[in-house]
């Protein structure tokens, strides 16, 4: 698989080390020749030196065979304007946008345009630690009526089947985080000490089922 990376920063660089460590053929964009010093040495993609809006940059980086685009430079309008032209001038319907202003980032998400609003993915992150009780969306779909979300559960629930979990608080669990490695539970799964659990849900469900998994805690008091 061909894909298109634009902005040859900390973020673009790693992205492209480790698409070309997976198999697959990589060219970077950027503006400055002295931005491709990020990339290691055997680097064996393609360094296009532009603007990755400008279509005649976009045809060196061979956009015409690319299956993805990825725009992490760090304007928010470039990174956007290009997204829009390698997916409505080029035809590539896997794009995403880096965006750090968050209010932005959600207009484009609704038109069809996936971004990752930096400031607000960092804050959210953050906050997951700093405040455990509750849950942190790790997801959303581009209207953001659907969230997977990491929940707090009462240790009550330890021992417990997950579809016993799943009925009383009316939700599905799409994986359980267990000592590092994700793993998706069945019905009969049962819930260990130091399981993570994470939920699929519409977002005006999310504080209902929060509720509902502390309760088993509380049953009896």
């Amino acid at each position: 698989m061909h894909i298109v990376i634009m902005g040859c920063g900390r973020v673009g660089s790693t992205l492209a080390h480790i698409l070309e460590d997976k198999g697959h053929s990589v060219a970077i964009i950027d503006q400055s020749p002295e931005a491709f010093r990020r990339l290691r040495g055997t680097f064996k993609g393609r360094r296009v030196v532009g603007m990755g809006f400008d279509r005649d940059v976009l045809i060196e980086a061979q956009i015409e065979k690319a299956s993805a685009f990825v725009a992490v430079s760090s304007g928010d309008n470039s990174n956007i304007i290009s997204a829009r032209v390698a997916r409505e001038t080029f035809g590539v319907e896997n794009v995403v946008a880096r965006i750090y202003d968050s209010r932005r980032a959600e207009v484009y998400q609704r038109l069809g345009i996936p971004t990752v609003a930096t400031v607000r993915w960092t804050a959210e992150q953050m906050l997951r630690r700093l405040l455990p009780d509750g849950a942190m969306p790790l997801w959303r779909d581009p209207t953001g009526e659907v969230k997977l979300a990491e929940v707090q559960t009462d240790t009550a629930w330890i021992g417990a089947r997950v579809g016993e979990m799943e009925g009383s608080a009316r939700t599905r669990v799409a994986f359980l985080s267990r000592l590092g490695e994700a793993v998706i539970p069945t019905a009969d799964t049962v819930i260990q000490d130091g399981d993570v659990v994470h939920v699929m849900a519409h977002s005006s469900d999310i504080d209902r089922i929060t509720e509902a998994l502390a309760k088993r805690g509380k049953e009896g008091e």
